[in-house]
């Protein structure tokens, strides 16, 4: 993450106006900032037509999928209330209700789509008072059996940066998810980037139970409905630093063995309009959402 980004402004670092990589800084901290970018993204004024103003909308319903997926899967705690309490509040029930997120996890590996479910989860999030005990947010990563570096240093850098607490697995997802719900058994759902041009996502809606066979738990889909130029819209415009591969033409991350640069970005004409070595344009200039996987072996 601690670099310059073509499709954002940041500096040498990789530091934007939202997130800086290079300092820690605490969940509610975050969240907080998080929620005013989002709010004030939904906000701005955008022409009738074009990715902003649908990408607004789309942000709009995932912040409500999310909502109900906290309200679903959190469960309240009751602690003594501050015994300095004022004499207006004598006679109300002593407690104050501190929600926890113990049955409510992430899917996260570092990709462009998932990204953005954590901002908004994180934005999300300002709004309730969660328990002080867990500091950091319960997350996932199946790992590819050929991983990128590159992949594998961002989420790193993801780790520090959103707080996460981040289990990872390398073996095959249906194993992958029964070790983790093993360890973690108070998880009941889980929220999940996919969209629907993904490979299975034709049929998903907002939320869905595991299919037969597989460990029962909850998938939650906030982003399900998303375009890939939405994707990046919101990206660009909440000026979220995100995985260097993207600048160099990939656009749908797997393994090191099935991913390349994506050929619909291909170039190999230089600035002077002579033939040169093959470049790839950003992931972000790509608009078509059936070119996404042009660059995936499957």
């Amino acid at each position: 993450m601690q670099q310059p980004h073509l499709g954002v402004q940041s500096d040498e670092q990789g530091r934007t106006s939202t997130i800086d990589p290079t300092k820690h800084e605490d969940l509610s901290t975050l969240c907080q900032r998080l929620h005013a970018r989002v709010s004030a993204f939904i906000a701005a004024k955008a022409p009738e037509q074009g990715y902003l103003r649908s990408t607004q909308e789309q942000t709009r319903v995932s912040l409500r999928v999310i909502e109900e997926a906290l309200d679903r899967y959190r469960f309240v705690r009751l602690s003594p209330c501050n015994s300095h309490t004022n004499s207006e509040h004598e006679g109300r029930d002593k407690v104050n209700q501190i929600s926890s997120l113990d049955q409510l996890s992430l899917s996260y590996n570092g990709g462009k789509d998932c990204l953005v479910l954590l901002v908004l989860f994180l934005a999300s999030l300002h709004t309730k008072r969660l328990s002080s005990n867990r500091p950091l947010l319960q997350s996932v990563f199946i790992l590819s059996a050929h991983p990128f570096a590159e992949v594998d240093d961002f989420v790193n850098d993801c780790i520090r940066v959103y707080s996460l607490d981040l289990a990872r697995y390398a073996k095959p997802m249906k194993a992958a998810f029964e070790d983790y719900l093993n360890e973690k058994p108070n998880v009941k759902a889980i929220l999940v980037g996919t969209r629907r041009t993904d490979p299975h996502g034709e049929n998903l809606t907002h939320f869905d139970e595991t299919d037969r066979g597989w460990p029962r738990f909850m998938r939650v889909h906030p982003v399900i409905d998303w375009h890939y130029a939405e994707i990046w819209t919101f990206i660009r415009h909440l000026e979220i630093p995100y995985c260097p591969l993207y600048d160099k033409g990939y656009t749908s991350l797997g393994g090191t063995t099935d991913t390349h640069p994506n050929p619909a970005l291909k170039h190999d004409i230089d600035a002077k309009g002579n033939a040169n070595e093959i470049k790839y344009r950003p992931a972000y200039e790509l608009i078509e959402d059936n070119e996404e996987r042009l660059g995936r072996d499957r």
